[in-house]
């Protein structure tokens, strides 16, 4: 079986988690959200962001960014994000599709996006021939494994709150962003002015499951309607809402995602003086972006997965788990180091 260096997403489930789902398979409890495991993960995650806050769980990562969104928004209104943002790349057109927006790209990098870009976009106000600017979306960790500082994140609330805007955070690894920057999670997102958050599960140890959070209750009037209509409501929700109680229990979430970063660097520590390696992005979560011959992609899929995120310029995404090994790390740097050697001589011989 070859190792992989794919996605968070091709991990197990960690053992507490896994727990978590034989205790809740126990008995007959209320359907739909009405169980008290789900009343004690709504509590665990109040703990985390804050009291004031409504949270509704889901199945999966594009169904919370989509409901989200579709609860904050009218089809006739647009929404700012990065040209790499999960949304605007990764999830089918679903956005635009039940959201109705439309979606304004801004070009990055490093998949970061500054005030600055945003700002090109906040035109049209009043004009009935022009998409309304309504939420700005954020992705946390990036798309290329790079972290928003509490006052970057900040900076940009207050922009979108200034033009009548909401901020929306797609924090499918926001718990890698906390670890890296050893912050809170609501450092990250009720303190810094984020109005609905996709906070991220699966890619953290758990099995199914996204939690959709919504810091102002009245952003959430009608969301319990726009989760069951978006088929994102889950009959016996207890077995999503119990991993999640497990993972905000202590510090799960962070051990995990701290580990996954670690993992991460230990890897980039490893290839960075490679001939023939040259990493594209600060390593700041649990992805190594980096360039490598063609030749040796090919090489090294035979043994491993990973992503091929631009054939044109030959770059590779290379991501560490809540369970990655350190022996993993040395046998796939050395691996890296041998394909690239190989292909040092061939080139020599020709």
């Amino acid at each position: 079986m070859r190792k992989s260096f794919a996605s968070d997403n091709y991990s197990g489930i960690h053992p507490e988690v896994l727990e978590s789902i034989i205790r809740a398979n126990t008995g007959h409890v209320p359907s739909y959200g009405k169980d008290p495991y789900s009343e004690a993960a709504i509590l665990k995650c109040k703990e985390h962001f804050g009291e004031n806050i409504e949270v509704f769980f889901v199945f999966n990562g594009t169904g919370a960014n989509v409901l989200g969104l579709q609860a904050i928004t009218r089809p006739y209104q647009s929404i700012i994000c990065s040209d790499q943002a999960h949304l605007n790349v990764d999830e089918c057109g679903a956005p635009e599709r039940f959201t109705g927006c439309k979606l304004l790209t801004v070009p990055t990098a490093d998949g970061k996006i500054t005030p600055d870009q945003i700002e090109q976009h906040l035109i049209g106000f009043g004009d009935q021939h022009h998409s309304q600017p309504k939420v700005v979306s954020l992705t946390q960790s990036t798309e290329f494994g790079t972290v928003y500082r509490p006052e970057e994140i900040k900076a940009i609330a207050d922009l979108a709150h200034e033009h009548g805007l909401l901020l929306h955070m797609d924090g499918s690894r926001l718990a890698n962003a906390a670890a890296y920057l050893g912050v809170p999670l609501k450092a990250l997102t009720a303190d810094v002015g984020v109005d609905v958050l996709s906070f991220g599960g699966t890619k953290n140890g758990l099995m199914i499951g996204e939690a959709v959070i919504f810091f102002d209750p009245d952003l959430a009037r009608d969301f319990m309607y726009i989760r069951k209509q978006g088929m994102q409501l889950g009959s016996k929700l207890r077995f999503i809402a119990a991993q999640f109680e497990a993972l905000l229990s202590n510090d799960l979430w962070l051990q995990n995602a701290r580990h996954s970063n670690r993992m991460a660097s230990l890897l980039a520590s490893r290839i960075e003086k490679i001939p023939g390696v040259r990493i594209t992005q600060k390593v700041e979560a649990n992805a190594v972006f980096a360039v490598i011959p063609r030749e040796c992609i090919a090489t090294l899929s035979e043994r491993y997965y990973f992503h091929v995120w631009s054939e044109r310029e030959s770059l590779v995404r290379w991501m560490t788990a809540f369970d990655t090994t350190e022996d993993e790390i040395d046998q796939f740097a050395e691996d890296i180091a041998q394909a690239l050697s190989s292909h040092q001589q061939s080139q020599n011989c020709i």
